[in-house]
């Protein structure tokens, strides 16, 4: 399995109609520009999804229009984490997962366990899942950081966790985990800035927020990157460098749901407490998504 996470994944927003229910129409024409441009695997329920806001029949609704409208083109990877390791379990054992490849499952959040009590939740869910399993470090939201040395012990010591998604930003932490993984097992990329960053010292890939926007210019870095050309997979970084700043500024998906209202894909519209990005914002994001799509 961790040989079709190599390249680039997309970690999917839901979106919604005016009047915030999901907008299956338009979730249809993401996956399609996704598929058609180039991206190796989807993301369904993570942050960018904002799953924290959906309810239970919502989650098992987009998981199987995605998976119907894919046709079994790419690899399928569900975001299923949580802070209590009985819930996510549970949640597991409950889901429809016909037609997804592996979890990605974020760190436990707020509660902020130990560096051993987040092996043991993961040992746990190593023990409970029949999926492969992908870490999810991103210190910014579950205000804990996974250490290298606890993704490497999870690494080393269960079969079915083949990748972790690292989001920290620490590039020792990241070159630690290169340096020291198992052959088999992957590190990919959680920061669209970082990612041709990463590939170049030794990471896999990304799952990204940009590219599912512009898909054909993103994935190409990363394939360039990953095939060590480096001049063009740098001209290719460069031509998306000026969006990753405004991008995020005021939140995710918050950017992003821009510049896809922009080019045509779905509305910006959000559930609260998440709000639309400020005035400035979105006109940068919108003159850079004319920019491209006119280029």
């Amino acid at each position: 399995m961790e040989n079709k996470l190599i390249g680039t994944g997309v970690a999917l927003i839901t979106p919604f109609k005016s009047d915030l229910t999901v907008d299956y129409d338009a979730l249809t024409k993401i996956v399609n520009h996704c598929i058609e441009g180039g991206i190796d695997y989807l993301v369904v329920l993570g942050t960018t999804g904002e799953s924290v806001v959906l309810t239970k029949e919502e989650k098992n609704k987009i998981v199987r229009h995605v998976v119907k409208v894919n046709e079994g083109n790419l690899p399928v990877v569900l975001g299923m984490g949580g802070n209590c390791t009985a819930t996510v379990i549970n949640e597991y054992e409950n889901f429809d997962l016909d037609g997804v490849d592996a979890i990605l499952s974020v760190s436990p959040y707020y509660n902020k366990p130990s560096q051993k009590g987040i092996y043991s939740h993961y040992e746990q869910l190593s023990k409970s899942f029949n999926h492969p399993i992908v870490l999810y470090n991103v210190p910014g939201r579950t205000s804990s950081n996974m250490s290298a040395e606890t993704t490497l012990n999870l690494a080393n010591n269960f079969d079915n966790i083949i990748a972790v998604k690292e989001a920290s930003g620490d590039m020792d932490q990241i070159m630690t985990i290169i340096r020291n993984k198992p052959d088999n097992f992957l590190v990919i990329s959680g920061d669209d800035g970082l990612t041709l960053a990463m590939i170049l010292m030794g990471a896999n890939g990304v799952i990204s927020v940009v590219g599912q926007a512009f898909p054909e210019i993103f994935s190409s870095m990363v394939r360039e990157g990953l095939n060590g050309n480096v001049k063009k997979s740098n001209e290719l970084h460069y031509q998306l460098y000026p969006i990753y700043n405004p991008l995020y500024r005021d939140g995710n998906p918050a950017g992003v749901k821009e510049c896809m209202q922009e080019i045509g894909l779905c509305s910006n519209k959000l559930r609260l407490p998440l709000v639309n990005v400020e005035s400035s914002t979105k006109k940068e994001l919108e003159e850079f998504s004319k920019s491209l799509k006119t280029s």
